[in-house]
């Protein structure tokens, strides 16, 4: 099968599943802002890896809106058939995208490594000190 086939089936996937996500699922659980980053359909078309990034505000309230997630995985599969020209539909499998929260927390430590350490009014290190004038038999010069 051509890639540039595969590429289409897998955007349109992606497209009709955020539209499902955000339109048509209804479970009270589902709070958090959900978001499909990416799908992966196997070359048989019979299986798909979604991988979805969720912003909630705490840990517990992620992990319900995943598994609201995934008790809704047969519906959006049914939807899905419905939306989409395939002869099959492909099976789901629902996967956390971690790599945004892994962008922001390598950004934080950046951010923490470039900031300059603030000054607490100590004497400064000996590589700070300014060098001072010496005669040429090694005397301090006043």
């Amino acid at each position: 099968m051509a890639t540039h086939r595969m590429d289409r089936i897998n955007e349109e996937m992606k497209k009709e599943l955020a539209v499902i996500v955000r339109d048509e699922i209804k479970d009270p659980r589902l709070t958090a802002l959900v978001s499909v980053t990416e799908a992966k359909v196997t070359k048989d078309l019979k299986y798909a890896k979604v991988y979805l990034s969720i912003y909630a505000k705490t840990p517990e309230e992620k992990k319900a809106s995943f598994e609201a997630l995934q008790k809704a995985k047969g519906f959006m599969r049914k939807r899905l058939s419905q939306t989409l020209n395939l002869r099959n539909t492909p099976e789901l499998t629902l996967l956390l995208d971690t790599s945004i929260d892994y962008g922001m927390h390598m950004d934080e430590l950046l951010r923490s490594v470039a900031q300059p350490a603030p000054s607490s009014g100590e004497e400064t290190s000996p590589k700070e000190q300014p060098i001072e004038a010496m005669d040429d038999g090694g005397e301090q010069l006043l």
